[in-house]
């Protein structure tokens, strides 16, 4: 199927735009080889590049969204308002990564947690299921009040760091199973730049990836030199020209009931 094609075949899904707090748009293309591009915030400095890209390519993605440290202040900031609200506007689906940026520990059998950023950074702290619901749903709050739209019922862990006790916690919550990427889809955008250059990631990303995998990069990573995001743009024109689309992970089968529900 071509993109002309898979474009031609949108249909209106305002029902499901306005549960999500959107604006009634046009669905993602009905796709028969989706590949699920999926961000985290991190540091923001390449944001509105993957944004430009994402638009040149006609391509939806899910962010997950934490209040992470940029270089000129919070990635959910009321400077980047604008930011999220013009990716509402586009159909993109966000998620909640935390709000602190809180890694699960290591090894942990219950919430043990450590958080990146806020008042209890850095200490260890052990949570009860309610609390971790909590912090899942500090993000949502803010998310709202920046844009006015609701976040889905998706996250993703820092790290992709879960187990049994914040799998429980999550779900008590209602939220979908956790969101985490294939193997093939680690873009490796975190890698150090002097080991992995961005044709090396490129080159292995277009040999591994295929139809149905979430691809998870960021926004901006503090460890790389060099960014990946200029690589994102030949990426997708090399995935499309192997007939592959870009929903959100609205169309994932693992998360499209959960998300209808909703």
């Amino acid at each position: 199927m071509t993109v002309a094609a898979r474009r031609a075949g949108a249909v209106l899904l305002a029902g499901a735009a306005v549960a999500f707090g959107q604006p009634a748009r046009a669905a993602e293309p009905a796709c028969d080889k989706p590949v699920f591009l999926t961000f985290d915030t991190g540091n923001m400095s390449v944001a509105e590049q993957i944004a430009a890209i994402l638009n040149k390519h006609h391509a939806k993605a899910t962010f997950f969204v934490a209040n992470e440290r940029t270089p000129d202040g919070w990635s959910l900031g009321e400077e980047w308002a604008p930011f999220w609200k013009a990716r509402v506007a586009e159909g993109h689906a966000f998620g909640t990564h935390t709000f602190d940026h809180v890694y699960l520990l290591k090894g942990a059998s219950g919430i043990r947690v450590e958080p990146q950023f806020g008042a209890d950074a850095g200490r260890k702290l052990d949570w009860s299921p309610a609390q971790y619901c909590a912090e899942l749903g500090r993000s949502a709050t803010r998310f709202k009040a920046l844009t006015g739209a609701t976040l889905a019922p998706l996250w993703r862990a820092p790290g992709g760091r879960i187990n049994a006790a914040t799998e429980a916690a999550a779900a008590s919550c209602s939220y979908a199973p956790h969101v985490g990427w294939a193997e093939a889809g680690f873009l490796g955008d975190e890698l150090p730049s002097e080991r992995w250059s961005n044709q090396a990631l490129l080159d292995r990303a277009l040999a591994r990836i295929r139809s149905g995998d979430i691809v998870m990069a960021h926004l901006g990573i503090w460890s790389r030199h060099d960014p990946f995001a200029p690589m994102l743009d030949p990426l997708l024109d090399g995935l499309a020209a192997r007939g592959h689309c870009f929903p959100t992970l609205r169309e994932h089968p693992l998360y499209r009931a959960a998300l209808q529900r909703h």
